[in-house]
């Protein structure tokens, strides 16, 4: 008699767990940006910041015909107009993404699709560095954990968000390609390295410091290492050296190729960089000739003292910063007052408690990436992490965009610390036990800081002294400034944070926006809208101003112990016969200014 049959096992469905990361990274990418953002701005153009609204006016100018090398804005204190320090480099892009959808969509749809999609390209070749170089050295879970770590990074995602167009996103992505390249050395490596600071400095000076510790790294390690480390000096310097110069033609007037700009890569900057080529050239040159670390340490003093010792000769102006001729009343009255100006001490100060969502990742992956750089393997990755997190979370404690660059490394440290959570306490070899991995790789995550900014939010209200974003945000839409467009063009008197949205959103001119090349513009803003009623006077007469635009929810700083008188007028508490106001719909207060010869006409009529 046969034995009966054996039921068969039924096979087992297994996932491997790279495939489960794989489609976590998946979706934290598709459900990073909010479709309700995406959808706002390509039908209704809102962009997060007035540097995005400023940006797409460029482009749209550039569009219209205006010349590559004019950077005039000409509907912002015209007729002269206002002089841009940004870069064209980042307007063509935009403006060939404009041009390549019109067909398909319309000009105006197209507008918003370039808007949306630029940040989100831009994030893909950002995931794309960060992958491809946390790969090359911790393996491919480090880097898929890195990249679902990115996209919970709220210091790196603002700055890919949709609408997001500005510059910072280009340089976070050229700031930590040249960190990877440092990371692992060689002549190309160095070249790479050297034209993405380029790129950097050519976008906007924002990157400067990273730049810097990034020339004094590979000074460092050539006089420490010598012969060894050459090639990655050799290279930084060409690539920088050379890359700068070009950068700088392509996107500036021969005419103003002699022209000091601090705020933007011109000859100051210029000197920096072919001093670092000319330096780099002498190191290789050398040879063995400079065989000890006397001797090239030496010579890296010598040098750096005549590359500063020239720059402060040659440009003295530049030695008080990007801001060098800005007057008390400005900087009190607008700049200090810009959270991306802001310290951590004043936004504590001001109860502004979203602050825990950016500064404490950014101090712990510091922290992790220092203390695996002495102790931990893989130093020298460790090591390229913190040199670049140092800068910016020191800065960041004075300035809060300082945090920007640094933000962009926040993955790299989370999904290392992370992925050694995952690992046999066997592989670890050195730092944290599992569990203390995993719960420092957690807390690097900025999205759990959101809860106890939220309490904090909650519990302490009255703490809250920091204007309310939302009123402003309000003022400065689409919606809220169609009904402006239906008037006659001329020129617009407002609160200097709508400068720019009146600008993208009407065919209006503007007096003041928060630039720091248009002081003019910004001293007549904050004394006439912040000032008595004779200094409004003054500056509707002297900038020719045809409508005055106050924001209810936004009133100007007085700058008297009384209210001001624009902020009164919009109260409804108090008038002038020089300002008629008009009834349109939405949360601006308008009123069309009566030109002196008709108000003096109208008064000997009477």
């Amino acid at each position: 008699m046969s034995a009966p049959a054996q039921p068969t096992a039924r096979p087992t469905l297994r996932v491997k767990p790279r495939t489960v990361l794989w489609v976590l990274a998946g979706l934290c990418c598709a459900t990073m940006v909010p479709l309700a953002d995406l959808w706002a701005t390509i039908h209704y153009l809102r962009v997060p910041d007035t540097d995005d609204a400023m940006r797409l006016v460029e482009v749209r100018d550039l569009l219209a015909g205006q010349s590559w090398y004019d950077l005039i804005q000409h509907r912002f204190l015209a007729p002269a107009g206002v002089p841009s320090h940004w870069s064209r480099l980042i307007d063509a892009p935009i403006a060939g993404l404009i041009l390549a959808l019109t067909p398909l969509a319309g000009r105006t749809v197209a507008e918003g699709l370039a808007a949306a999609l630029w940040p989100v390209l831009l994030f893909g070749v950002y995931g794309a560095v960060l992958y491809r170089g946390l790969r090359a050295h911790f393996g491919s879970r480090t880097a898929l954990l890195a990249l679902i770590a990115a996209t919970q990074t709220l210091g790196l995602t603002i700055q890919f968000a949709a609408g997001r167009v500005d510059h910072h996103n280009i340089q976070i992505i050229a700031i930590v390609g040249l960190a990877f390249c440092l990371m692992r050395g060689g002549i190309r490596s160095g070249v790479i390295g050297g034209g993405l600071a380029a790129l950097s400095l050519a976008v906007g000076l924002e990157g400067l410091p990273s730049i810097a510790v990034a020339a004094l790294f590979c000074v460092g390690d050539w006089c420490w290492r010598g012969r060894p480390a050459l090639p990655l000096l050799a290279g930084f310097g060409l690539g920088l050296g050379a890359f700068a110069p070009i950068l700088f033609a392509a996107q500036t007037a021969p005419g103003l190729w002699t022209a000091t700009r601090c705020d933007a890569l011109s000859p100051p900057w210029l000197w920096l960089a072919c001093c670092g080529l000319l330096f780099a050239v002498c190191a290789a040159a050398s040879g063995e000739r400079l065989a000890s670390i006397r001797a090239r340490t030496a010579l890296a003093g010598l040098s750096g003292v005549l590359l500063l010792g020239g720059f402060a000769l040659a440009f003295p102006v530049c030695l008080g910063g990007p801001f060098p001729d800005m007057p008390p009343l400005v900087r009190d009255h607008w700049l200090l007052t810009v959270n991306e100006m802001a310290s951590l001490p004043k936004f504590i100060a001001r109860g502004q408690w979203e602050a825990l969502v950016f500064y404490p990742v950014v101090l712990l992956a510091t922290a992790a990436a220092s203390w695996m750089a002495w102790r931990g393997p893989h130093r020298r990755i460790w090591a390229g992490m913190a040199l670049f997190l140092w800068p910016g979370l020191i800065l960041g404690l004075f300035q809060f965009r300082g945090l920007y660059i640094a933000s962009g490394f926040v993955p790299l440290a989370a999904g290392a610390v992370l992925d050694r959570a995952l690992r046999d306490d066997t592989e670890r070899r050195a730092g944290l036990p599992r569990w203390g991995n995993a719960l420092l790789g957690g807390c690097i995550v900025s999205t759990l800081w959101m809860v106890p900014a939220i309490l904090a939010e909650a519990l302490g209200p009255a703490t809250r002294t920091a204007p309310d974003p939302a009123g402003a945000i309000a003022c400065r839409s689409q919606e809220a400034l169609a009904p402006l467009d239906t008037l006659p063009p001329g020129t617009v008197l407002a609160p200097i944070f709508m400068g720019p949205a009146i600008l993208l959103h009407t065919r209006h001119g503007i007096v003041a926006a928060p630039y720091h090349r248009a002081i003019p513009g910004l001293t007549a803003a904050i004394e006439g809208l912040g000032g008595t009623q004779a200094d409004l006077e003054r500056v509707l007469t002297g900038f020719r101003v045809r409508y005055l635009v106050a924001c209810p929810a936004r009133p100007a700083e007085d700058l008297q112990a009384e209210t001001a008188f624009a902020t009164r007028l919009a109260g409804g508490a108090a008038r002038s016969d020089r300002l008629v106001p008009l009834d349109l719909p939405g949360p601006l207060k308008v009123w069309r200014v009566v030109p002196d010869a008709l108000k003096a006409g109208a008064g000997r009529a009477g």
